[in-house]
């Protein structure tokens, strides 16, 4: 297994109630409507706290390259890489990409990933043309949980051959 140094690249609270009686058909409906517009309010309150920048260090702890076409580099190829997010030093989440190759000489992949975090997850996707630049931006496609309806960018930075900082650079 080769080592690729790729440079691309408040869940909602759930509550139950018990009914120990059922009210009258008027009073069910409006709890009902002051539910939904709470959840409502609930919603936006996690989607600006998605918005905003964040730092984490990505480290390469598993990458494998697929020989999915023709034998030897060809298109549809594919490069698999598991990544860990840390944050001060402490691991918070993890990083899946899977990178095919869509053009040959000169190389050209195209990269979607996940990053998995405390509070939901980010999606995001990038095409790469090979050799890359120092740093890449990496579209954000979507999320959930706390970062559903989010866009923006994440911007890579090499820092070494197996490690990357990442800058998230998030919307509303």
């Amino acid at each position: 297994m080769r080592k690729i140094s790729l440079r691309p690249l408040v869940p909602a609270a759930a509550a139950a109630a018990v009914l120990v009686s059922t009210p009258p058909a008027s009073a069910a409906a409006e709890d009902t409507h002051q539910a939904h517009r709470a959840h409502q309010a609930h919603q936006v309150h996690q989607a600006h706290q998605s918005a905003g920048t964040f730092q984490l260090v990505a480290r390469q702890t598993q990458s494998q390259s697929i020989d999915a076409g023709k034998k030897g580099h060809s298109l549809g190829d594919q490069l698999v890489i598991a990544e860990d997010l840390y944050r001060n030093g402490k691991k918070i989440g993890d990083h899946a990409v899977v990178c095919t190759y869509v053009h040959i000489g000169p190389d050209t992949l195209q990269c979607l990933g996940t990053f998995s975090l405390p509070q939901g997850q980010i999606s995001g996707q990038a095409l790469l043309h090979l050799p890359s630049r120092s740093a890449v931006d990496v579209a954000v496609t979507g999320g959930s949980g706390a970062y559903s309806g989010t866009g923006g960018y994440v911007h890579t930075a090499p820092a070494g051959t197996t490690e990357r900082h990442l800058t998230f650079h998030l919307s509303d």
